[in-house]
């Protein structure tokens, strides 16, 4: 199953695609117009036929497939050639921050520049949703509590991020600077979250190639992990890490600018596309 929400006269609706056309979940599932789906959800809209829900129109501009976010968790350093490229060494244990819910955007949406950035950096990655709550979750049972996948970048001001005091959360909360999608991809999509190749590319030219059998600590490990440090919840998303080719670790740094158009794909998790503008 692949969920969306689409932008209408109206706001954003939920739906899925199903052989390349998006239809409508709003009238029949309601209460998936303010939240995130859990696994509850998504049996009872596998129970229904869904080309008798109603087709949405041709183009409908997609927004960030799930809404309700308590909270985004990052991963930093969570590749082996990413950690190389920074010069730092590999992390004994997951490095974790977050980033602002408010940051969040669709695939299609601009990235906004803020007005005092400088060093605007890409990271391409795995997105994790989880889909119901738990605490102490042991790895064996981690993948049970994930509802999907999907793309994310973890847009990041570098100068933010390591020179304006305190910790890195300032770097990587702007918004726009969280964009999810096009679709969240349930686990059956998915045949293994440890083989996924992923590709970012700045101006049609690429960036990032890499894949998740990189990471340093797996899908399930992280889960696991967090779930030490504070519960997890219908609707939290993970972003995983990014394999290497990031801005920051070019010689020298290369960083984004007004103009730029920025894509990042994972294979079977679609395209995102994104256009550098200046903020106000």
């Amino acid at each position: 199953m692949k969920l969306v929400r689409y932008r209408s006269a109206t706001g954003e609706r939920p739906g899925l695609i199903l052989d390349g056309e998006v239809f409508d979940l709003a009238g029949s599932f309601t209460v998936l117009n303010p939240r995130a789906p859990t696994f509850e959800d998504l049996a009872a809209i596998a129970a229904v036929p869904v080309k008798t829900l109603p087709k949405v129109h041709a183009g409908a501009v997609l927004g960030p497939p799930l809404r309700g976010i308590g909270k985004i968790i990052g991963v930093g350093l969570n590749y082996r050639e990413h950690a190389e490229e920074t010069g730092l060494a590999l992390p004994k244990e997951p490095t974790l921050f977050l980033k602002a819910t408010s940051a969040l955007c669709g695939p299609a949406d601009d990235l906004v520049m803020p007005r005092e950035a400088k060093s605007v950096d890409w990271e391409v990655e795995l997105g994790v949703v989880i889909g119901k709550p738990g605490v102490y979750i042991a790895e064996r049972d981690a993948l049970d509590h994930v509802l999907g996948y999907c793309i994310g970048i973890d847009f990041s001001d570098r100068d933010f991020q390591f020179n304006r005091g305190g910790q890195g959360f300032k770097g990587k909360s702007a918004d726009t600077f969280a964009p999810l999608g096009p679709f969240l991809a349930t686990p059956d999509e998915i045949i293994d979250p440890q083989d996924l190749p992923l590709r970012l590319g700045v101006n049609g030219k690429l960036r990032q190639s890499g894949s998740t059998r990189d990471m340093i600590f797996s899908v399930a490990e992280l889960v696991s992990y967090i779930s030490r440090f504070m519960s997890l919840q219908p609707g939290d998303v993970i972003l995983t890490g990014t394999p290497a080719g990031v801005g920051f670790g070019q010689k020298p740094p290369v960083y984004l600018k007004a103009g730029d158009v920025v894509t990042a794909s994972i294979d079977g998790l679609g395209e995102q596309t994104h256009k550098v503008v200046a903020g106000g």
